[in-house]
């Protein structure tokens, strides 16, 4: 069955520059089907998306690339302000990477971090992004001002990655893999069943290389400063994403328990916005990949 098939087998895989920055990417499916851009989020890689994008492919061209800082693509060191770990930059090297691939236009399917970069991606790269499914977040700007002691708990890492270098660095590059564990386990997805092996050995030897995880660091602490600005520049142009918006989240993960995600997003979106809660905590397309895999299909071919 195509499901099963051999790790993505049928996928091209190779280095991209962009901006000066490599990216690991991984190309398949159907040679001639519409475009889509598959965004990963923290802590994983672009391998997340294996059973997802084996029951995406006989219908889409998937492009699937590890994001700046984390997988096998570059991990630049942090500059003073993050810039370099900006949304908006991540964002670009996307723009640019679709471009590069000859990708004009198309579909944008994104999870955790990867879908912060997407939120971006929409608003700077409006002419390129033709329809998006956002999965598991609210938007960052909303959520940082929603702060209590019940979502500083839950979400610990938003406040401890974000701490001065080397602080989390040092204390995470203790025992890398226990960190790694405890986050892919967490968040409501209650354990690590549902993640495959070869997907698991990929985030253990990722997590591992060096840089990666000052570089996720990075990420984080871009969100809480130079992102924030970014966010709040954008509400105050009423800028808006232009395309629909489909917003998926988990029934046990934060958004569930703290949020009104399709009314949020619905303030930041121009477009048609629907979604639903999915049976699944944070790590909905390894969880449930065939019920995601059927969300993201009858959205996109709608």
């Amino acid at each position: 069955m195509a499901n099963d098939r051999a790790w993505f087998d049928g996928f091209d895989t190779g280095f991209h520059e962009v901006d000066g920055i490599r990216l690991f990417v991984r190309c398949g499916g159907r040679a001639d089907g519409p475009p889509m851009l598959l965004l990963h989020g923290f802590p994983q890689t672009h391998a997340m998306w294996h059973r997802v994008a084996m029951r995406l492919a006989p219908g889409f061209r998937l492009v699937l690339p590890d994001l700046r800082g984390y997988g096998d693509s570059d991990k630049p060191p942090g500059e003073p302000d993050h810039a370099n770990y900006s949304k908006r930059r991540v964002a670009a090297d996307m723009a640019a990477l679709m471009r590069q691939l000859g990708h004009e236009r198309y579909f944008v399917v994104a999870h955790d971090r990867g879908a912060r970069v997407a939120h971006r991606l929409a608003l700077d790269h409006s002419q390129q992004v033709s329809r998006m499914s956002l999965i598991d977040i609210a938007p960052t700007l909303d959520m940082y001002q929603a702060t209590d002691m019940d979502f500083a708990r839950a979400y610990y890492h938003w406040f401890f990655l974000v701490q001065p270098t080397p602080l989390p660095e040092r204390l995470i590059g203790g025992d890398p893999l226990f960190y790694l564990h405890a986050n892919l386990g967490g968040w409501g997805s209650q354990g690590m069943a549902h993640i495959e092996p070869r997907a698991l050995s990929d985030y253990e030897r990722c997590f591992r290389i060096p840089g990666t995880i000052h570089a996720a660091c990075e990420d984080y602490r871009a969100s809480a400063g130079i992102d924030l600005e970014h966010d709040r520049a954008s509400r105050a142009a009423g800028d808006r994403i232009a395309c629909d918006l489909q917003v998926l989240w988990g029934e046990r993960s934060l958004v569930q328990r703290k949020f009104d995600p399709l009314a949020l997003w619905r303030a930041q979106c121009a477009g048609a916005v629907r979604g639903r809660a999915m049976a699944a905590g944070h790590f909905i397309p390894e969880e449930l990949p065939d019920e995601t895999a059927q969300a993201l299909g009858e959205f996109f071919a709608n």
